[in-house]
């Protein structure tokens, strides 16, 4: 039987008028900001939205990662709405908040908000076998990569510099090389060394200690116990012996916490499905990285965190008796 094409345009109007699916109508997005692809920020924000992707035919968010500058980009971009969450270093969440440091220009960021913290981050030094360095002293003259501008690494290692009385021309060579460039450099010659805040094992570094030989150098001494002393966000840290090789004993250093951030601009409902995709996924959450092994809820929802909770992961925690 034929259809009259006018019913046929009748049928297609009506069509159109009819409200779209409630999980179509309903689709939010949220992206997360993280770090250079071999770094382990990259790997947690993937993870994390892989399980809240698992259930997206509940509550209609679709969430997506993004490879990034690092904490300082990540808080900036969530502060100018571009990003809805994002990893950042304790210190970085700590100064945001506070508008001072790297941060002195745009004041106080008072509408950020934590959201849970994840793994230690031992900042690392990493030098080429022959460059005879044996302390991060021993660097003065040589070549090094101090990290690209916008990331926690970067700014992490500037205040180290300050506490030290040394400026950036106290290198033959200061480079700017992304996390993702510098172990490739290294084995190339093209730097002794380089200066990076990461969660261990890390890829970036296993691989210069098995490709060249790279060795690990103690980050310790007088400027980092003023460093210490005189900042809530920094706390003593130990690489343990044989995690890479070419590198059995252990590797004395400081270091922070990776914190997941938002902003109170980001709707609570969003956040509490993040929250909750991790939590409620916690087992599987913690073999995604092996830097994740020892996480602890408890720990997870205060330590690190300067800045106030976000309402939407308040609402899980109490959910869940934790506060």
């Amino acid at each position: 039987m034929r259809i009259p094409f006018q019913s046929l345009g009748l049928a297609l109007a009506v069509a159109l008028m009819l409200p779209a699916p409630a999980a179509l109508a309903q689709q939010k997005f949220i992206t997360i900001g993280t770090g250079g692809v071999t770094g382990v920020y990259y790997a947690a924000g993937g993870a994390i939205c892989r399980l809240v992707n698992k259930d997206r035919k509940s509550h209609g968010i679709r969430c997506s990662v993004e490879s990034t500058g690092g904490s300082v980009y990540n808080i900036n971009t969530i502060r100018a709405g571009e990003l809805d969450m994002g990893v950042a270093q304790s210190d970085w969440q700590y100064h945001a908040e506070k508008g001072d440091s790297v941060f002195k220009a745009q004041g106080p960021f008072k509408e950020l908000r934590a959201v849970f913290s994840i793994h230690p981050e031992p900042f690392t030094v990493l030098v080429r076998k022959e460059a005879g360095v044996k302390t991060f002293a021993d660097l003065k003259g040589k070549r090094f990569n101090i990290g690209n501008p916008g990331s926690g690494t970067r700014a992490s290692m500037e205040e180290l510099l300050g506490a030290m009385g040394w400026k950036t021309s106290d290198f033959s060579l200061a480079s700017e090389l992304k996390a993702d460039e510098h172990g490739a450099a290294l084995c190339d010659n093209k730097i002794d060394g380089f200066f990076y805040g990461v969660g261990h094992p890390s890829a970036n570094i296993q691989d210069p200690t098995t490709t060249c030989g790279a060795k690990l150098v103690p980050v310790t001494g007088p400027a980092v116990d003023k460093l210490l002393k005189g900042s809530p966000y920094y706390a003593k840290a130990t690489i343990p012996g044989g995690l890479y090789a070419n590198n059995p004993n252990p590797t004395e250093t400081y270091g922070v916490l990776a914190t997941f951030v938002s902003s109170s601009k980001v709707p609570a409902e969003s956040v509490y499905q993040v929250v909750k995709a991790v939590f409620e996924n916690f087992e599987d959450f913690k073999k995604l990285h092996p830097a994740f092994a020892h996480l602890d809820p408890k720990h997870m929802i205060k330590d690190g965190l300067s800045a106030p909770l976000h309402d939407g992961a308040i609402k899980y925690y109490k959910e869940k008796g934790w506060m």
